[in-house]
């Protein structure tokens, strides 16, 4: 239940991020530019504080100092990293610059390739959420 609404409010967050779009006008190349690279470093530093360090940490207590905890989490950045692509190949979606991808995209509605796509994004997210949750209780899920 824990992990659920993490999940929940992580995602409700999301939204809540979403809504000077609603109410603003478009934003010049330059700010978009901006405001992508921004979120690409809160991106890649969330996952390297939040869960590449925390890995390595609770890998090096099961196992201790070395190669070991690293290979784990090269391991595992590699899975995820292919369970992204499996489902970027598997799954019809539909990106802004490239347009549609994946079986049978042009037989579905575009609204539907747009939330698969989001979907494929967020679900790496919900399973971090999730995982923090149900291993450490609130104080690991926040």
């Amino acid at each position: 239940m824990l992990g659920f609404l993490g999940s929940l409010v992580a995602g409700l967050m999301t939204a809540l991020g979403a809504v000077p779009v609603l109410f603003g006008k478009t934003p010049s190349p330059a700010v978009r530019d901006m405001s992508l690279g921004f979120a690409a470093g809160v991106m890649l530093s969330a996952s390297f504080f939040s869960l590449i360090i925390p890995a390595l940490e609770a890998a090096a207590e099961r196992y201790g100092e070395g190669v070991v905890p690293a290979g784990i989490a090269v391991i595992g950045i590699l899975a995820g990293m292919g369970c992204v692509a499996i489902l970027n190949e598997l799954l019809p979606h539909e990106h802004f610059t490239t347009g549609r991808e994946g079986p049978e995209a042009a037989s579905l509605l575009r609204i539907w390739l747009f939330i698969v796509a989001i979907t494929i994004h967020n679900f790496p997210e919900g399973l971090a959420v999730g995982v923090g949750f149900g291993a450490h209780g609130l104080t690991g899920g926040m």
